[in-house]
């Protein structure tokens, strides 16, 4: 599909967009000439990530902290007073930290809560609210996991949140459908490299060497997913679920008897 032609000119915001998702999927819809802002919490890294995928005239950049409501309203003011509305928003800021259950405290289970769940609520919300005043629809993407139905041992929270995640977006399909907002959930497969949740080399290779299609998710999975799920391709898609991860949440290819080969 021919998504230059449709994207430019579009008006896009992306969370968390210095992650290892949020920078795939800034680079391919600059890419396509959509006008991004991009939001993260360090205003330097979104400086130099702005810099480097040099995006369509009118995008910008707007630091913004998710567990902070205040900073969300300047988030939610700025774009306000640059584009009016958005026309798509993707909610990908996230954490993945890792503890037990028995060993985490309250005030980090927030953090994930207010990081992973909380902050799409905000944001779907304002902006959904931007879009309806200007009398146009709009498509809305959640960067959810397949840990929303494969629960994970060390990272309950997280796997909660997606869950949680994956209801609310339905619930936002269901009550923004008569405004012409589209809400889908993007489930990209497993990719190392992020800096908020960082993972040793170890871990890294033998969660690939368990994956059904046994590689990282990369740009070429992620970016034409998403610019599918806001496309007009995807017109009649709404509470939708489109998962792209190998079969990393279907199963696992470990195998725990002595016989390791099927024949």
């Amino acid at each position: 599909m021919n998504f230059e032609r449709e994207f430019e000119g579009r008006r896009v915001v992306i969370t968390g967009a210095c992650g290892v998702y949020g920078r795939m999927l800034a680079k391919g819809f600059a890419e396509v000439r959509a006008r991004v802002c991009l939001t993260d919490r360090n205003e330097a890294d979104l400086l130099d990530l702005f810099k480097e995928i040099k995006p369509a005239e009118g995008s910008f950049v707007q630091p913004a902290d998710f567990t902070d409501d205040r900073s969300m309203e300047g988030l939610l003011a700025a774009v306000a007073k640059a584009w009016g509305a958005p026309d798509i928003l993707i909610n990908n800021a996230g954490v993945y930290p890792s503890g037990f259950l028995l060993d985490i405290d309250a005030a980090e289970w927030d953090r994930v809560m207010d990081i992973n769940l909380r902050a799409p609520f905000v944001l779907t919300r304002g902006f959904a609210l931007q879009m309806i005043k200007a009398g146009h629809g709009g498509s809305v993407v959640n960067v959810g996991s397949g840990a929303s139905r494969k629960m994970r041992r060390s990272v309950a929270p997280y796997c909660t949140s997606k869950t949680a995640l994956d209801r609310l977006s339905k619930g936002f399909a269901l009550e923004l459908a008569e405004y012409g907002i589209r809400v889908n959930v993007l489930e990209p497969g497993f990719a190392a490299g992020s800096t908020a949740s960082p993972l040793t080399d170890e871990h890294v290779k033998r969660v690939i060497s368990t994956m059904p299609l046994g590689r990282e998710s990369n740009a070429d999975d992620v970016v034409p997913a998403t610019l599918y799920l806001c496309s007009q391709a995807a017109s009649f898609v709404t509470g939708s679920t489109l998962t792209v991860d190998g079969g990393n949440s279907i199963g696992s290819l470990e195998v725990y008897q002595a016989k390791k080969k099927a024949l």
